[in-house]
């Protein structure tokens, strides 16, 4: 009997390929899409781009040949996604959602479907590898392509997600799977990759903000490192740590945030030397090659999904908190990125950014 897959099934190239590279290793294939919007009123989220997310994947699975099903799942978004992203502006952190979604919805409904079909596995088009390491723990590995290598946004998933998931697309190339959409005629082979977040359209997560909360978010003043008011800002959802650009401050050298204060609602900046420090703490940390931290550990730490990485020491401070010095200084800490540990290519943990 054939191993039975659920693919999540987005109606883009990587998850289409996806599907057709399982059917053609011999898996009973499924696709199934999420439906992440409410279709019985006004909701905020781009109904009109749910639609062609759903309407791109039903085509691809009918020209792999392949089930499909469309799930809702927008209550559910709603709550783990939407409101975990305006909380945390609304704290003065700089949300993670796409780390937050993988976990706690696509995994979640993957497995939901998996339970419902009496599927072996689930799998998904991201860029990385699954490995069981030789004390028996699955960890997620640097894919074969550098370019869009997505180990970061995947440290957060558990032992049990891991070792029911497929990622075939680790073992390719961008380049390759493009070539390979357009030799077996997907119809979106030549579709544009997602970028940024997913239900914010035009990028201005401010606006979406105060149009979800129905809340205006007061100005207030630009200060620097010694209290001096330099000026107003717009309100502290406009802003994020390292930010430069929009401030709107007249100054001889250029200035950049530093820390957000919602209790004062006071941004402070600074110049480019002062964003630089060598310690953070993490926080909820998510252990994947090892079940936790017992003393002082060398690895190579990212601090941002763009970051290259870089040589640190990390040591535990709780069962769920951790300590991490790096040799040299870092730009810009930002508290509610994610900081992902790796070590010979795979992932050791990760967790939450916090500056305390």
């Amino acid at each position: 009997m054939k191993k039975k897959v659920i693919v999540g099934l987005s109606g883009g190239v990587d998850s289409s390929v996806t599907s057709y590279l399982l059917k053609e290793q011999g898996y009973e294939v499924i696709g199934m899409t999420m439906r992440t919007w409410d279709d019985s009123k006004d909701d905020i989220l781009s109904q009109s781009s749910d639609e062609l997310i759903i309407n791109d994947a039903k085509r691809v699975a009918q020209a792999i040949g392949i089930e499909h099903y469309v799930v809702d799942f927008h209550e559910e978004f709603r709550k783990e996604v939407i409101n975990y992203f305006i909380d945390e502006y609304k704290n003065a952190r700089t949300p993670n959602p796409c780390v937050v979604c993988n976990r706690a919805i696509k995994w979640k409904a993957l497995f939901t479907a998996a339970e419902k079909f009496g599927a072996d596995y689930v799998a998904t088009g991201h860029y990385a590898k699954i490995e069981q390491l030789e004390n028996g723990r699955y960890v997620i590995k640097n894919s074969k392509t550098a370019q869009k290598d997505q180990t970061y946004a995947l440290y957060n998933l558990t032992q049990e997600q891991l070792q029911k998931t497929l990622l075939p697309l680790g073992e390719y190339e961008k380049t390759r799977i493009r070539e390979i959409a357009e030799e077996v005629n997907i119809p979106v082979a030549d579709k544009k990759d997602s970028q940024d977040i997913c239900f914010i359209k035009d990028g201005d997560y401010a606006s979406f903000i105060e149009k979800e909360t129905k809340q205006t978010f007061e100005k207030g003043d630009f200060v620097d490192l010694n209290g001096n008011v330099l000026g107003e800002h717009k309100g502290i959802i406009h802003y994020t740590i390292g930010q430069r650009k929009g401030l709107g401050i007249t100054a001889a050298t250029p200035l950049f945030v530093k820390e957000i204060r919602p209790e004062t609602n006071e941004v402070v900046v600074c110049q480019s030397d002062d964003l630089f420090s060598k310690v953070c703490y993490v926080e909820n940390v998510n252990f994947m090659a090892i079940s936790n931290l017992t003393g002082p550990y060398n690895t190579i730490g990212k601090i941002r999904y763009s970051h290259k990485g870089s040589e640190c020491i990390i040591e535990p401070v709780t069962d769920s908190k951790i300590k991490c010095t790096f040799n040299e200084p870092q730009r810009a800490f930002t508290p509610g990125q994610s900081a992902v540990f790796y070590e010979d290519g795979h992932v050791l943990c990760g967790g939450t950014i916090v500056l305390q």
